[in-house]
């Protein structure tokens, strides 16, 4: 939590503190018929109620927050701090009394201590109440401050863990994806050189979008569309099927932006399931864009005795945690498999609310 707003918190505690002072003096005014101006306005007065109600509720607060807190409830020792906490009430509550005698012997202040036993018990009582009272919402108050900490910590955390386990998914399919398409590349080469070359760029092109674009957060859909769109040429290469996919796109591209590396690794699970080459769209992509939406149709058959165990888990998980985390409460992701057929459908919002 930014130190700003953990203070303006502490400003804001003694605020409403001071205010229910306010309140509680003038009720009783009120029931004593007492005049309100003559009673804010007398000396004595405010150095009685600095040092009776002020002083100790200050000094428990940051006993209690600073010191007790880290030292027994952090460790979860309640015993201890139960009993370190009723004896640092009662010391706060004989310094505070301490103070109140010396301004009384300089002639600041009411005479509130006399021989009358009974009275000062009942002040010191009542004082060492309030710093306990005052230490509690110091405990309380750290503690909500701890735990609000902890909680961004745990989603930065959260947040980097999904980074570090997508990454760790690029890695795994991209060196199987670029040893297959190299091996294309070299059957290819002593049949049609320049055809060969025309893919050497494209896969060229798809490694340095993946090494520098993918770092930013943001990138336009234009280029990501480039990047799937030599990602299906170079997949075009296993099969002499031209109508193998279908890929199409209906929308502008050049004014909208999204995360990147969002629509991929559907489109390589697509292909890395699909089954028999030799027919007519076993993959179909579709990306439409709208005045509000991104929507992203994905599907291809496949073969259920040669389906693969991983299919649609842990990558497909991965990247769901990832959409939640980048379009929170902006997408929808609808994955359905029926007994030949595995599509996907996920609609994006392109702009933040």
């Amino acid at each position: 939590m930014k130190k700003m707003v953990v203070l303006a918190l502490h400003a804001g505690y003694w605020i409403l503190y001071l205010f229910l002072l306010f309140i509680i003096v003038l009720c009783l005014q009120v029931g004593a018929k007492m005049k309100t101006i003559t009673l804010f306005t007398n000396f004595s007065f405010k150095v009685f109620m600095a040092s009776f109600t002020i002083l100790p509720a200050i000094l428990g607060f940051y006993v209690f927050y600073y010191l007790l807190f880290n030292k027994f409830l952090i460790r979860r020792n309640i015993l201890l701090l139960f009993v370190t906490g009723i004896l640092a009430a009662i010391g706060i509550s004989f310094f505070s009394a301490g103070v109140m005698s010396v301004l009384h012997t300089y002639k600041i202040g009411p005479g509130v201590f006399s021989e009358n036993y009974v009275a000062i018990v009942t002040i010191l009582t009542v004082i060492t109440i309030i710093a306990i009272l005052n230490g509690g919402m110091g405990l309380l108050t750290r503690g909500f401050i701890r735990w609000y900490a902890e909680l961004k910590w745990k989603e930065e955390l959260t947040r980097k863990h999904f980074e570090m386990e997508l990454a760790l998914i690029k890695s795994q399919i991209s060196p199987h994806f670029l040893f297959n398409t190299l091996n294309n590349i070299d059957v290819l080469i002593t049949k049609n050189a320049g055809q060969a070359s025309l893919y050497l760029n494209k896969l060229s092109g798809i490694m340095r979008f993946m090494l520098y674009e993918t770092k930013t957060e943001r990138i336009l859909l234009s280029r990501e569309l480039i990047n799937i769109g030599q990602y299906i040429d170079l997949q075009r290469i296993r099969t002499a099927n031209p109508n193998y996919v279908s890929f199409s796109f209906v929308g502008r591209a050049d004014q909208v932006e999204i995360s990147p590396m969002i629509l991929l690794p559907f489109i390589e699970n697509a292909f890395k399931h699909a089954d028999n080459k030799k027919n007519e769209n076993v993959i179909r992509i579709r990306i439409e864009v709208n005045e509000k939406q991104l929507i992203f149709d994905c599907e291809n058959r496949y073969s259920a005795s040669g389906l693969k165990q991983e299919y649609g888990g842990l990558g497909n998980e991965l990247i769901s945690k990832r959409l939640e985390l980048l379009y929170p409460g902006r997408h929808t992701l609808a994955i359905n498999k029926t007994t030949d057929i595995y599509s996907v459908k996920l609609e994006l919002s392109i702009h933040e609310d």
